[in-house]
C-alpha cells in the first residue's frame, strides 16, 4: 500500500515513547506498505535535527528517506494544487504541500500525526488516517 506520511508520524517515530510513537512506528514498520514523500516532508524535518545535532533522530529520517519508493516532483502544478487544496479546505501551506503530493503520487493512503478536528480531515480526495485514531 503506497503510504504518505506527514512530519508528526515521523517525528512521533523518532522521538517518543508514547502511545502515539508506538503507533507512528507501527506504520513505519508495516511491510505492507511502501513509502511516498516530497522534499517538503525531508525539509519540515531533517535540517532542525541536523542543526540541533540530534543525531540519532536525524538518522531515523535519513533511513526512511532512503526506503522511499516514490518522490513527487515540485513544480509549478504542484504547488498550483496545493494553492487549491488549500484554499478549498482551508489547510496550512505544508499541509496543503503534502496533501498535494500525496494526490499527486495516487497514494493509497496518507498517515498524519493530526487530530481528527484539524482542517486536514476535510480532505476527501486521499484516504486519511490519523495516529490518534
Amino acid at each position: 500500500m503506497l503510504t504518505y506520511v506527514d512530519a508528526g508520524v515521523l517525528i512521533a517515530a523518532a522521538r517518543g515513547r508514547s502511545a502515539e510513537a508506538s503507533r507512528a512506528l507501527a506504520v513505519l514498520d508495516d511491510a505492507a506498505r511502501e513509502f511516498a514523500a516530497s522534499d517538503f516532508l525531508r525539509l519540515e524535518v531533517l535540517p532542525k535535527a541536523v542543526y540541533n545535532k540530534r543525531q540519532a533522530e536525524a538518522a531515523f529520517y535519513e533511513r526512511f528517506f532512503q526506503g522511499v519508493r516514490q518522490w513527487a516532483a515540485v513544480s509549478q502544478a504542484l504547488l498550483d494544487s496545493a494553492r487549491a487544496v488549500a484554499t478549498e479546505h482551508g489547510l496550512a501551506a505544508m499541509d496543503a504541500l503534502h496533501i498535494a503530493a500525496a494526490e499527486a503520487l495516487g497514494v493509497a493512503q496518507f498517515v498524519t500525526g493530526e487530530k481528527k478536528e484539524k482542517p486536514l480531515f476535510r480532505v476527501t480526495s486521499v484516504p486519511i488516517w490519523s495516529l490518534h485514531g
